[in-house]
């Protein structure tokens, strides 16, 4: 989809709010959003954002929303910080898209995707969670988390810097301040403060043993907002998900490694070329490749399979090679995503 232009519309969203929502590419409709902070005009003035975009929207509908009080959807109203709340702007943007539609929950948005796809399973294709986590509360200490909240509210020119070190920890001096522009356009103090509250204080373990669609969710390694574990958690809640991890220290998805992300969740949504070309349900894998498999899906390395299975990791490395090449993938990452596709964790 290079030089498209995205098309943004409004529709109707929870307690009768207007609610912004663009679309651009072409394929089956993927829904992303629900990010703390955003807006779809300054996203897709930012290259890296659009390339991430672009990648994504070359094989499918990339569906974008401003949750209501953010960004361009009703901005002059209260800020939505209920996860209730939350889902039925999800569910609002789906049922404007008009059909069944695959998730991509990153972040907090992770929260609504997964709430949304366990009580809406006839609604949803597939759910992607990218940065996830099950509880608020876990991503840092109570006193971190006062603190985060306390120099947003009342210094907002100096919480945004501190969240531009927290979420671009790669970035240069001008995309920070860039990042920064950006937040504090997106937001106000308050609201910043009172949608940064709700992220600790959303909770769906509850929610995740319902959900029934499948599901693929992707962490990075280093993650300095949402911590690695979480994601971990939040894989092993969800019956049948598939884990990848992804190396890198950025918390979003359009910087750092974005063609490893996106081959994974393109191999996991059926739209790689591996995945078209797969034989037999079983890929030809041997009862022990399964094994090791799912171990890779999990995020061990070799050395950990090797131990986990009793086995050295000469051994594993070998295993690990022979499954790429039945898949046909060139990566752990896409190896575990066509694994989740083809119901073999």
């Amino acid at each position: 989809m290079p030089g498209q232009d995205q098309v943004v519309r409004f529709t109707g969203g929870p307690d009768e709010r207007t609610l912004a929502w663009a679309t651009v590419g072409a394929g089956p409709p993927l829904v992303v959003g629900g990010w703390w902070c955003g807006h779809l005009e300054l996203d897709w003035r930012n290259p890296l954002f659009r390339r991430f975009a672009g990648l994504l929207g070359d094989r499918f509908t990339l569906v974008r929303y401003d949750r209501p009080g953010v960004g361009m959807s009703d901005a002059a109203g209260p800020l939505v910080t209920s996860l209730a709340d939350e889902v039925a702007a999800l569910s609002a943007v789906v049922d404007a898209a008009g059909e069944k539609v695959s998730l991509f929950g990153g972040s907090s948005g992770g929260c609504a995707a997964m709430a949304y796809a366990a009580a809406h399973p006839d609604r949803v294709e597939r759910l992607v969670l990218y940065g996830s986590y099950a509880r608020g509360a876990e991503i840092a200490t109570a006193e971190a988390r006062d603190s985060v909240l306390a120099v947003v509210g009342r210094h907002w020119g100096v919480g945004s810097r501190v969240l531009a070190d927290l979420f671009l920890p790669t970035a240069t001096p001008a995309e920070r301040d860039e990042f920064v522009r950006f937040q504090r356009a997106s937001l106000t103090a308050e609201k910043a403060a009172r949608s940064l509250a709700a992220v600790y204080a959303f909770d769906v373990r509850d929610e995740l043993g319902k959900i029934e669609v499948p599901t693929l969710v992707l962490h990075r390694r280093d993650d300095r907002a949402i911590p690695f574990a979480l994601g971990q958690d939040v894989a092993a809640r969800i019956p049948g998900a598939g884990f990848v991890p992804l190396d890198g220290t950025d918390h979003l998805p359009w910087r750092g490694d974005v063609d490893g992300l996106v081959r994974a969740v393109r191999e996991f949504l059926g739209a790689g070329r591996s995945a078209r070309r797969a034989g037999s349900p079983r890929h030809g894998l041997s009862a022990r490749e399964l094994d090791v498999l799912r171990l890779v899906a999990q995020g061990l390395s070799d050395q950990e399979i090797a131990r986990r299975l009793g086995i050295s990791a000469h051994t594993a490395h070998r295993h690990v090679s022979n499954i790429r090449g039945k898949l046909g993938v060139s990566s752990r990452a896409a190896a575990a995503a066509q694994a989740a596709t083809a119901g073999l964790l």
